[in-house]
């Protein structure tokens, strides 16, 4: 079964603002909604090496995680950029998967979603 990710432009704007905020560092956040992306929920990165690799800062997650809950939001996606890369999974984006989630990776040549660790292309869907 192939699923969707249904994102409206102007969510997927502000993720790309995001990141472009975080750059040279890679930036990590969370697509948040129901059926669409309906909440952009911008991370820290907490791994020691910033500039080559993305770690949700881990109070930060739990807090965002929780908040969705409570709103009756549902996890949609884990977004990252690779800001000196493709938009395709590194061994350690599949080695270090734990979400059964899409993860969605902008890179120098745009953007694409995989479920990790199977690498399977996940369709992007853009609303007006």
């Amino acid at each position: 079964m192939s699923q969707v990710l249904y994102v409206p432009r102007r969510l997927l704007e502000t993720t790309r603002a995001h990141l472009a905020r975080e750059a040279p560092k890679e930036g990590v956040g969370l697509w948040a909604g129901r059926r669409e992306v309906e909440r952009v929920i911008p991370l820290p990165n907490a791994h020691p090496e910033p500039l080559t690799g993305y770690l949700a800062e881990p109070l930060a997650l739990l807090k965002a995680l929780k908040a969705l809950e409570r709103e009756g939001l549902a996890l949609l996606a884990i977004y990252h950029s690779h800001p000196r890369g493709p938009a395709f999974p590194s061994p350690t984006d599949i080695k270090e998967a734990r979400w059964r989630v899409p993860y969605v990776i902008f890179g120098t040549d745009g953007f694409r979603a995989f479920l990790l660790p199977e690498g399977q292309e996940v369709p992007l869907a853009l609303l007006p």
